[in-house]
């Protein structure tokens, strides 16, 4: 069996391009493990020479040797070790072709949704697992939070958003072997960019929307989002009548989204609170606790009651109709289920004690522009007019600074009170971030700096009152701090939890 995995990772290889060197044949070639970090190399590995951020895998060959690698795929000819070699043109292509090919080609076993976007990926993804999983289609999901086989069961431990392509693949062989038809999966732009999910089949591209992140490493908008529409093309060019592409109409490149595969037989679905979107808001509106939304839908009109607040969650919810709609869920079934999703951890989660007399304390993911002014705009819309809106947050180190005055804008702008503290600094110094995002607040009114993230959460508590709204943004579900290169504990919700039992 090890012997025709090699073989069939072998033959994908060469399909692609590899060479294999004159003094081994490519029949020569033995491993059982694909692996390209040669401290977890183990005896039979074949070792993918990956250039990383800072390290290039190529520096670490006699290493991976010495642990046990029995053969090395790399970009270039290494004339000084003896294992076998195989030169390929791109080796994160060749990374995830191997994976798929060493794990059976899972995803065109399953229907794969890959869901990207800068915002609401998350929701989205769980949405859709939600509602098909109870619609009796069984399905996985995999994303920032991890992954898990069915709705409700712990997620595994996640590293990015998008796994590492052998990562991946085993997960998707995992899920299909353990009975389901589905996988909802968040699709980063650095997976697309570095190829993680090439080699995957999906069924349908979900776009949520295109604002600005991640400029530390595409450098530019139009490389960001060009990422992000691969995902589109990988469909539309392998598309057939049960395909999907389905995009927010809202969002300004839309149309760049909708042009994938023009000529091919994918179907596509819009949404939006545009009437010309497929999927579109007729009426909306919250009261007390309830989201009220009408959607009409290709299928006839939906009327819901949603636990799930803002616009932002009406958009994500509009992307998981259409897509299960599409995948033939019953719409007396998905109204059902929409009513009674709760939302997700750490994105516009409620943290009480459960005393009367506290603050609403409200946690989120949002570490974006966007993000931040849709998680602020909806907290502001559950004020009273007694109630003042007070919100902690900070930006992450070695990511994109120009986003950091945009949010102390927001922030400033919207909240009543603004409390700026640490996010994740990593190799930063935290009082630089914060000195960035001052930058981009005009008036030093109702604005505090406390770079100790506890302490500027246990500040904002201290001055709400029970009918007071405080928001701590940034983090979400993350239970850690990235400070230099440590992890430290580190969790939002637990820290607002002190701090409400403290002032309680």
């Amino acid at each position: 069996m090890t012997s025709e995995r090699a073989q069939r990772v072998v033959r994908s290889l060469l399909t692609a391009g590899a060479v294999a060197q004159p003094e081994h044949s490519a029949e020569s070639l033995h491993f059982d493990s694909l692996v390209y970090d040669s401290r977890r190399v183990a005896e039979g590995s074949a070792f993918f020479c990956v250039p990383g951020e800072r390290t290039d895998g190529n520096e670490f060959i006699r290493d991976a040797i010495t642990n046990g690698a029995t053969c090395i795929i790399s970009e270039r000819t290494h004339a000084d070790i003896k294992v076998p070699q195989l030169v390929v043109p791109d080796v994160r292509l060749a990374l995830a072709l191997a994976a798929d090919a060493f794990y059976e080609n899972p995803s065109s076993k399953l229907r794969l949704i890959g869901v990207t976007g800068t915002n609401g990926k998350t929701t989205t993804t769980h949405l859709i697992e939600y509602i098909l999983n109870r619609g009796g289609k069984s399905c996985g999901l995999i994303g920032t939070l991890g992954a898990r086989w069915a709705s409700e069961a712990e997620y595994g431990e996640a590293k990015h958003t998008t796994p590492q392509a052998p990562e991946l693949q085993q997960l998707l062989a995992r899920m299909l072997n353990d009975g389901c038809k589905y996988v909802s999966m968040e699709v980063s732009s650095h997976s697309l960019s570095l190829k993680r999910v090439a080699g995957c089949h999906f069924a349908a591209a979900v776009l949520t929307n295109i604002t600005q992140d991640h400029l530390d490493f595409h450098k530019t908008m139009d490389n960001y989002w060009r990422s992000k529409r691969m995902l589109f093309d990988s469909v539309a060019n392998e598309a057939n009548e049960s395909s999907l592409l389905c995009v927010n109409l809202d969002d300004p490149l839309a149309s760049e989204f909708l042009a994938a595969g023009k000529s091919s037989s994918v179907r596509r679905l819009t949404y939006g609170y545009s009437s010309k979107a497929d999927v579109h808001v007729l009426n909306d509106h919250f009261a007390r606790g309830v989201n009220h939304v009408e959607l009409h839908t290709p299928n006839g009109d939906l009327e819901l009651k949603l636990k799930l607040a803002g616009r932002f969650n009406v958009y994500n919810v509009m992307a998981a109709v259409a897509v299960t709609l599409h995948e033939g869920i019953e719409p007396e079934i998905m109204i059902e289920q929409l009513e009674k999703f709760a939302g997700v951890p750490g994105r516009f989660e409620t943290v009480s004690t459960g005393a009367a007399d506290e603050p609403l304390c409200i946690v989120d993911y949002a570490h974006t522009p966007d993000g931040l002014e849709n998680v602020l705009k909806t907290a502001a819309g559950l004020k009273r007019p007694d109630s003042k809106l007070i919100a902690v947050f900070g930006c992450g180190g070695d990511r994109d600074p120009s986003k950091r005055p945009k949010m102390g804008e927001i922030a400033e702008r919207l909240a009543d009170k603004v409390i700026v503290t640490s996010d994740n600094p990593r190799t930063e110094d935290p009082q630089e971030i914060i000195a960035n995002i001052l930058t981009g607040i005009k008036r030093m009114r109702h604005i505090e700096v406390e770079p100790d993230r506890a302490a500027a959460i246990a500040i904002a508590i201290s001055c709400a009152t029970e009918n007071d709204i405080v928001v701590v943004a940034g983090k979400g579900h993350e239970n850690y701090q990235l400070v230099m290169n440590e992890v430290f504990p580190f969790d939002d919700k637990v820290e607002v939890l002190k701090a409400l039992r403290h002032q309680g």
